[in-house]
């Protein structure tokens, strides 16, 4: 054992210890993967598992600092007396436990003209464990050194991550889980707050309006779109193109690839149908459908046209080369429109607008006033870091009264806004890597920390009250300077880059935090986050505010791509409600944002924020009773509503409209229109008899009131049995994986719930399994009930009630059986004892082609919406 003389020395916090005792569970596949929030201890949680796993082990981390942290964290918690000193930090000559970074393996890897020797440099040196240390980190050319010596020496892998990249592109995050594996223990942040290692803190979000000259750039950008698409549809050399399409011309021939491209057929399909040009039967029967079948087309959206023109301009490109001068024009075309750029298609404005909104100079409004808002509640305790992602250093020369016209965000601009608004000049710096600010009165403080000699003080262009300070020669203590005249509050508010402060920069007294940041991801945005949220010694009432800024689209109901960003983003937070009904739980809704922003009046919801993030005391109470409630976290999927109107209305109007057009509406036919056709078809009943005379009456009911009885009945089933029907399908996913020990908690200590809430959504839970457990229970029900994609197998519900309501009958069996058949037949056996007489389609064959494309059909509308989505809830 390399090991045996370490331990650590002080007690485990209970989440720590929990997490401990399961170690030994969770690494006999030779993976473990942990995600803990910063503050949790992972280093020193890493120095314990590979005591545990006692195998001569290379610790890798992203950073030269961190590296250092590891062997720091070593000596000072798991050693006695005496220094632990089988320890290295070159790659070159391992010892028991190497310290080392990505890049340095990189370039050691690279020294290898042979792999087999890289390989073998591992096997000789009896290196048998790696810890992926920030494995967030990860690049393309760090993971593929790595993914090598895990295929090919069978080492034990371990990665530590706050934040895996959920954000990243499909095949990134699929590299990330196949080189890290399945998370297999969270330590949430509930578990922190409890034990006193995290703060109380919430998030809130300010919203900002659009300049006018930015609200006339976005309106510009639509209609340019707008009218090229609109022009498209009386573009006779265009149509006449898509219809010589050999997916047209030849269907046949092409099945093949329809069915593995389906997006790109529907979108030429529904292209057509809108310019009302008949869509041929014998296409239709290639998307599943029935003679006679009704087909009801979606509209042909922007994101429809972005599937074709991607298509079109980019991946079907060589097989259209007889058409190469035409795919040209249009190319230049939407080159011209800006709607294409590094060979992707953006009709919906992802780059365009996001950049102009995130962006935003009416940002720098609310960060003023964010900041005049807490220093007023917070006064001599402020401690508030705005970090953002450029310097912007061409705006130092800005007069006071020129201020207002900075159209950029940056730490300058943000600097110049602050230090003419009503916040106190003196406590107001800034802190980059190249650039440092501080009033002139902070020089003696600064002195007394530092040497003033080692610096030159250059007082700032447009305000002399402030200087810049420039290190001479060998001077490299500034940040640390500054940082401790924050600490001590010479400083109250310092504005920084997110590249310097964003992460592994530590001050636990920062009590307000405004993220201006729009480059990032869930990793970086969470790391930021992480600077607000820690404890501070000896100051047991810390609570933290974050605080994050959107710019509405005015164009978009739902208020555009900078709050469709910031949604994504926290999913990635764990957090307190502020319902008066407060739970723990991730993902923005439990802030109670509106769902559009249809006439919102954003001042009002501005101030409501401003007033609740002022309650601090009220918030620890908050977090305090919501952690009470639980003892650990579970996971669950939220079904979205997706209804054209509020919830509420569709709900009430489809049962009232049950019972007003089955009853109410019959009586009032009897009472009037009865009558009324009596006298008008007298004469029928006269000349032809009763049976024609009822048959006639019978039609002219059907005609006045069928439809609507049709569509009433189809509603009111609808929202009666969704929650029903997620309870059946949850019911069967569970027993399947039972019956294949994929879940080995028993089975009594295992609690379902479903619900629906006041806005539409239906919530499934899994309370009592082990995180892997529910993880994969929560993915696989994701799978199921999300629009089709391309899953091996189908489920096809065969109920004459809901075909003929055209209710959903269409899901997929998820990849966890979806390997195997005898797997998708089990799965379908507890399918049909749970939710009802069913069949299954193998889909990589014709006929389940057919049903697949069908099924996608039947979920064009929810194709670009999110309809699903996962949560971590304490409870």
């Amino acid at each position: 054992m390399p090991f045996k003389n370490l331990e650590f020395i002080f007690p485990w916090r209970s989440y720590q210890e929990k997490f401990i005792n399961n170690i030994s569970r969770h690494i006999v596949d030779n993976h473990l993967h942990v995600v803990a929030p910063p503050g949790s201890g992972k280093t020193i949680l890493g120095i314990e598992i590979v005591r545990r796993i006692g195998k001569k082990t290379l610790v890798l981390a992203p950073t030269l600092t961190v590296r250092n942290q590891w062997e720091n964290r070593l000596q000072t918690f798991f050693v006695g007396n005496e220094l632990f000193n089988d320890f290295s930090f070159d790659i070159n000559n391992p010892k028991a436990i190497t310290f080392s970074t990505y890049q340095s393996l990189h370039s050691f890897y690279k020294k290898f003209e042979q792999k087999a020797e890289y390989h073998a440099f591992f096997e000789n040196e009896k290196i048998e464990a790696i810890v992926l240390d920030e494995a967030h980190h990860l690049k393309n050319e760090w993971w593929k050194c790595l993914f090598e010596l895990k295929r090919d020496n069978n080492l034990t892998i371990v990665a530590l991550t706050a934040t895996p990249p959920y954000d990243s592109d499909a095949l990134e995050v699929s590299k990330y889980f196949r080189l890290c594996g399945d998370i297999d223990e969270e330590i949430t942040v509930p578990d922190l707050v409890k034990e006193g290692d995290l703060c109380p803190h919430q998030d809130y979000i300010y919203f900002s309006k659009p300049e006018e000259k930015e609200i006339h750039f976005i309106f510009e950008y639509r209609m340019r779109i707008s009218n090229f698409i609109d022009e498209l549809k009386l573009n006779t050399e265009f149509i006449a193109f898509i219809n010589n399409h050999r997916f047209l011309k030849s269907t046949q021939k092409y099945l093949n690839e329809i069915y593995g491209n389906p997006e790109y057929f529907s979108a030429i399909l529904i292209f057509l149908n809108s310019i009302n040009q008949e869509i041929p039967e014998e296409k239709l029967y290639i998307l599943g459908f029935e003679k006679n079948e009704k087909v009801e087309f979606p509209a042909f959206t922007n994101n429809w046209a972005e599937v074709l023109f991607q298509n079109l301009i980019v991946l079907d490109r060589l097989n259209l080369i007889e058409k190469e001068s035409f795919l040209n024009e249009l190319e230049t075309k939407l080159r011209r429109l800006n709607i294409f750029e590094n060979k992707k298609v953006d009709l919906i404005g992802d780059n365009q607008l996001y950049r102009s909104l995130s962006n935003s100079p009416s940002k720098l409004l609310s960060i003023v006033d964010i900041i005049s808002n807490e220093y007023l509640n917070l006064k001599a305790d402020l401690r508030a870091v705005v970090l953002t992602d450029y310097i912007k250093k061409e705006f130092k020369i800005t007069e006071d009264k020129e201020v207002h016209s900075i159209d950029r965000l940056g730490v300058i601009p943000i600097f110049q806004h602050l230090r003419i608004s009503s916040v106190s000049k003196v406590e107001i710096a800034v802190l980059t890597g190249t650039l440092v600010i501080i009033h002139k009165n902070n020089i003696t403080a600064f002195g007394s920390i530092e040497s003033l000699d080692n610096y030159n003080f250059i007082p700032f262009e447009t305000d002399i009250e402030y200087v810049e300070i420039v290190p001479k020669a060998g001077a490299n203590h500034l940040v640390n300077t500054i940082t401790k005249l924050f600490e001590i509050g010479n400083i109250k508010v310092l504005i920084g880059t997110k590249s310097l402060l964003g992460e592994g920069w530590d001050a636990p007294s920062i009590n307000t935090l405004v993220l201006a940041s729009f480059v990032g991801s869930f990793v970086s945005s969470n790391q930021m986050r992480g600077r607000a949220i820690r404890t501070q010694k000896g100051n047991l009432n810390k609570t933290g505010n974050i605080w994050h800024l959107v710019c509405l689209d005015p164009t978009d109901i739902n208020g555009g791509k900078d709050i469709e960003t910031l949604k994504r983003r926290f999913d990635a937070f764990v957090g307190i409600s502020n319902s008066e009904k407060n739970y723990i739980e991730s993902g923005i809704d439990r802030l109670s944002i509106p769902d559009s922003f249809n006439d919102i009046d954003i001042q009002s919801l501005n101030d409501y924020t401003l007033n609740e993030s002022k309650k601090r005391g009220v918030l620890k109470e908050r977090w305090n009773n919501a952690i009470s409630y639980g003892t650990g976290i579970s996971r669950e999927i939220k079904k979205y509503y997706t209804g054209d109107e509020a919830y509420e209305t569709e709900k009430s109007q489809s049962f009232n409209d049950v019972v007003r057009y089955s009853f109410l509406e019959l009586s009032v036919a009897l009472s009037f229109f009865l009558p009324q056709f009596l006298i008008k078809n007298l004469n029928i009943l006269i000349t032809k008899g009763a049976m024609a005379f009822m048959y006639s009456l019978l039609t002219a009911l059907g005609l006045s009131f069928g439809l609507k009885t049709y569509k009433s009945i189809k509603n009111y089933i609808q929202f009666g049995l969704l929650h029903k029907d997620l309870k059946r399908i949850a019911d069967a996913l569970l027993n399947s994986m039972y019956d294949l020990n994929m879940i080995t908690t028993k089975r009594e200590n295992i609690v379902l719930t479903t619900d629906i809430l006041p806005k539409g959504e239906v919530v499934c839970a899994i309370k009592g399994a082990t995180e892997i457990e529910s993880a994969l229970f929560i993915n696989s029900l994701q799978e199921i009930i999300e629009p089709i994609k391309n899953p091996r197998y189908l489920i096809v519900k065969k109920n004459w009630f809901r075909k003929n309501f055209e209710i959903q009958n269409y899901y997929s069996v998820p990849e966890l059986f979806g390997d195997k058949k005898q797997r998708c037949e089990l799965f379908l056996k507890y399918w049909k004892i749970h939710v009802g007489a069913s069949e299954v389609f193998y889909t990589r064959h014709l006929e389940g082609r057919k049903i697949l494309l069908k099924a996608r059909m039947f979920h064009l509308s929810n194709s670009f919406k999110e309809t699903t989505k996962k949560a971590v809830i304490w409870n």
